[in-house]
């Protein structure tokens, strides 16, 4: 292992779980953050083993994983990382599955009384930045850019836009009241008593929000990375998602 991806290794947002000498590292999208900790940790006790998360935005962990970074599972807030990865081989397809889905949202700092109910509003004066996904690489902004755009507001907000490069950085200018509004994920505005959900876009309005999980070619214990994904979807697996306001995909 060369010293940068020690040095991503070392940074995980750790968990240190068990006390055999097996090990998991898992890859997921920022969204998942607490959602997907608590699970490695019930998975960990469980089965005896240490488990390492490593959260970011879905395409800079697409990007660690390209440049060799030691993943086991890799799970993404978009499929587009997901394909990126399997054309170019890293990825073992039969294990590819859909196990979260999402909405998006529009939120504002609490103590706010903007109201929105027409996506029009946001070309107002009242609404003078609105915090986002890199609409071209992060899911959240992907999904945010999509739905403005079947909206047809995109051209006359993009002036107002500051663009972030995941979602809690999206919800912290917000929270901070560096942004007027947000677009992020339901689970994580839900999260946050710093702001409020003001609208919430329409299904139609963009692709379906689906998290998909595959196991990497190079992974170090496949078994146990099989036995995670299948963990997930399991009653145990699918109550803690559900808690944070993830729907699982059955």
């Amino acid at each position: 292992m060369t010293t940068p991806y020690l040095l991503i290794l070392l940074s995980f947002a750790g968990l240190f779980i068990g006390c055999s000498g097996e090990e998991l590292v898992i890859f997921g999208a920022m969204s998942l953050t607490d959602a997907l900790t608590e699970v490695s940790r019930q998975f960990g006790t469980a089965q005896n083993v240490k488990v390492y998360c490593n959260f970011a935005g879905s395409s800079t962990l697409q990007r660690q994983i390209e440049k060799g970074a030691p993943a086991d599972v890799f799970i993404s807030a978009n499929p587009n990382q997901i394909d990126a990865l399997q054309g170019e081989g890293l990825i073992y397809e039969d294990s590819r599955r859909a196990i979260l889905s999402n909405r998006l949202v529009l939120i504002t700092p609490v103590n706010n009384p903007l109201a929105i109910t027409d996506m029009g509003q946001l070309t107002q004066d009242s609404v003078r930045r609105i915090a986002i996904g890199e609409p071209n690489s992060v899911p959240a902004g992907i999904y945010g850019k999509e739905a403005l755009t079947h909206l047809e507001v995109w051209p006359a907000v993009q002036p107002k836009l500051i663009p972030s490069a995941d979602v809690r950085s999206t919800l912290a200018y917000v929270e901070s009241g560096e942004a007027d509004v947000g677009i992020v994920y339901q689970t994580d505005a839900e999260l946050s008593k710093k702001v409020r959900i003001i609208y919430q876009f329409p299904d139609s309005s963009h692709s379906p929000i689906v998290y998909p999980a595959a196991i990497l070619r190079d992974a170090g214990n496949k078994v146990l990375a099989q036995a995670f994904l299948e963990y997930l979807q399991t009653p145990e697996g699918a109550a803690i998602f559900e808690k944070y306001g993830f729907s699982v995909v059955k």
